[in-house]
Protein backbone atom coordinates (compact mmCIF):
# COMPACT_ATOMS: atom_id res chain seq x y z
CA UNK A 1 0.00 0.00 0.00
CA UNK A 2 2.46 2.87 -0.95
CA UNK A 3 0.13 5.74 -2.28
CA UNK A 4 -3.47 5.80 -0.21
CA UNK A 5 -6.08 8.67 -1.55
CA UNK A 6 -7.79 9.48 1.92
CA UNK A 7 -10.43 12.09 2.29
CA UNK A 8 -10.54 14.26 5.15
CA UNK A 9 -13.36 15.46 7.36
CA UNK A 10 -13.60 18.11 10.01
CA UNK A 11 -16.24 17.54 13.01
CA UNK A 12 -19.06 19.97 12.87
CA UNK A 13 -19.24 19.91 17.22
CA UNK A 14 -15.24 20.19 18.15
CA UNK A 15 -12.65 22.33 17.03
CA UNK A 16 -9.49 20.81 15.51
CA UNK A 17 -10.93 16.92 15.43
CA UNK A 18 -10.39 15.43 11.95
CA UNK A 19 -11.51 11.93 10.76
CA UNK A 20 -9.05 10.66 7.87
CA UNK A 21 -10.34 7.88 5.25
CA UNK A 22 -9.79 6.08 2.31
CA UNK A 23 -11.23 8.13 0.17
CA UNK A 24 -12.99 4.92 -1.84
CA UNK A 25 -14.72 3.77 1.36
CA UNK A 26 -15.71 6.76 2.30
CA UNK A 27 -17.71 7.22 5.95
CA UNK A 28 -19.41 4.09 5.92
CA UNK A 29 -16.87 2.43 8.41
CA UNK A 30 -17.40 5.38 11.29
CA UNK A 31 -19.44 3.77 14.31
CA UNK A 32 -22.53 5.66 15.44
CA UNK A 33 -21.54 6.55 18.58
CA UNK A 34 -18.42 8.06 17.31
CA UNK A 35 -20.42 10.26 14.70
CA UNK A 36 -22.70 10.86 18.06
CA UNK A 37 -19.61 12.92 19.49
CA UNK A 38 -17.95 14.23 15.91
CA UNK A 39 -21.00 15.81 14.64
CA UNK A 40 -21.61 15.91 11.20
CA UNK A 41 -18.69 15.25 9.03
CA UNK A 42 -17.79 18.12 6.96
CA UNK A 43 -15.17 17.63 3.93
CA UNK A 44 -12.29 19.02 4.09
CA UNK A 45 -10.02 17.52 1.35
CA UNK A 46 -8.99 14.96 -0.45
CA UNK A 47 -5.17 13.99 -0.62
CA UNK A 48 -2.87 11.31 -1.71
CA UNK A 49 -0.94 10.24 1.08
CA UNK A 50 2.61 8.63 -0.31
CA UNK A 51 4.26 6.08 2.36
CA UNK A 52 6.72 7.01 4.94
CA UNK A 53 5.69 10.53 5.01
CA UNK A 54 4.34 11.89 8.08
CA UNK A 55 1.42 14.24 8.74
CA UNK A 56 1.87 17.54 10.99
CA UNK A 57 0.07 15.56 14.34
CA UNK A 58 0.77 11.33 13.52
CA UNK A 59 2.93 9.02 11.73
CA UNK A 60 2.67 7.24 8.47
CA UNK A 61 3.14 3.97 10.89
CA UNK A 62 -0.25 4.91 12.70
CA UNK A 63 -2.03 6.77 10.22
CA UNK A 64 -2.06 3.15 8.32
CA UNK A 65 -2.33 1.08 11.31
CA UNK A 66 -5.34 2.79 12.42
CA UNK A 67 -6.78 2.93 8.89
CA UNK A 68 -5.90 -1.08 8.25
CA UNK A 69 -7.44 -2.07 11.38
CA UNK A 70 -10.56 0.14 12.48
CA UNK A 71 -11.05 1.47 8.22
CA UNK A 72 -10.21 5.25 9.83
CA UNK A 73 -8.18 7.31 11.98
CA UNK A 74 -9.89 10.28 14.49
CA UNK A 75 -7.67 12.76 14.92
CA UNK A 76 -7.80 14.53 18.06
CA UNK A 77 -7.25 18.16 19.09
CA UNK A 78 -4.08 19.45 20.75
CA UNK A 79 -3.95 19.60 24.49
CA UNK A 80 -4.16 23.22 25.38
CA UNK A 81 -1.62 24.69 27.50
CA UNK A 82 -2.96 25.73 30.83
CA UNK A 83 -2.37 29.57 30.05
CA UNK A 84 -3.99 29.33 27.20
CA UNK A 85 -7.28 28.12 29.27
CA UNK A 86 -7.55 31.23 30.66
CA UNK A 87 -8.71 32.46 26.93
CA UNK A 88 -11.46 30.99 27.20
CA UNK A 89 -13.20 31.88 30.37
CA UNK A 90 -12.17 35.43 30.95
CA UNK A 91 -12.05 36.25 34.44
CA UNK A 92 -10.75 40.18 35.39
CA UNK A 93 -10.29 38.99 39.09
CA UNK A 94 -6.88 38.02 38.45
CA UNK A 95 -6.08 41.55 37.22
CA UNK A 96 -7.49 43.60 40.31
CA UNK A 97 -5.57 45.20 43.41
CA UNK A 98 -6.58 42.63 46.36
CA UNK A 99 -4.76 44.92 48.48
CA UNK A 100 -7.50 47.91 47.55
Amino acid sequence: MSLLLLSIYKSSKKDEMYLYVPKTDGLKNIPDALLSVFGTPVHVMDMPHKAGRNLARITDEKLRSEISEKGFYLQMPPQKEDYLLDLYNPDDSKYRDINR
